[in-house]
């Protein structure tokens, strides 16, 4: 028992909100929930299109990564790991285009799994979910912006 208090120790404490990167995505800044009670990770994306690179199943797709604004629009594609059952938010079951991207939090950088889904009505551009953060992080869900490169919550109100 001693071991396992140990380790959660040591990992980093992040907040209920963070801002992150996807870096392979050309998105510098995009402010994510971290959500315990979500098992997967989604991205805000749109008008996506699959086509295929050398033999391999790509996605192209439009984010908006700024909450409240539609104008920014970055174009980014993926490769496509296949397509996922996944419930929203409301208990609908959704099929969904799932990519594998590197994130950035603060120091922190790893691969995780999102599904590609329009989350235009959802007050975050990105969910970042329990299998992404799951032995890397703990969460303090009265805290927002922990490991952000951004700390001051007034200076990224725009994300």
């Amino acid at each position: 028992m001693k071991k396992a208090k140990d380790r959660t120790q040591q990992l980093p404490i992040i907040g209920w909100r963070e801002i992150l990167s996807l870096p392979e995505l050309n998105v510098d800044h995009v402010k994510a929930k971290i959500d315990t009670g979500a098992r997967s990770s989604a991205l805000h994306a749109f008008h996506c299109q699959e086509f295929k690179l050398q033999d391999r199943s790509m996605i192209r797709f439009q984010i908006h990564p700024i909450q409240h604004n539609n104008q920014q629009t970055i174009l980014a594609e993926a490769e496509l790991l296949e397509y996922r059952k996944v419930r929203n938010s409301g208990g609908q079951a959704q099929i969904r285009p799932v990519i594998l991207t590197p994130i950035k939090l603060g120091e922190h950088q790893w691969q995780v799994e999102l599904t590609l889904t329009n989350r235009d009505v959802m007050g975050f551009r990105m969910l970042l979910g329990r299998q992404a953060v799951r032995n890397r992080f703990l969460v303090n869900p009265g805290k927002s912006f922990l490991q952000s490169e951004y700390a001051n919550p007034y200076s990224v109100n725009q994300y």
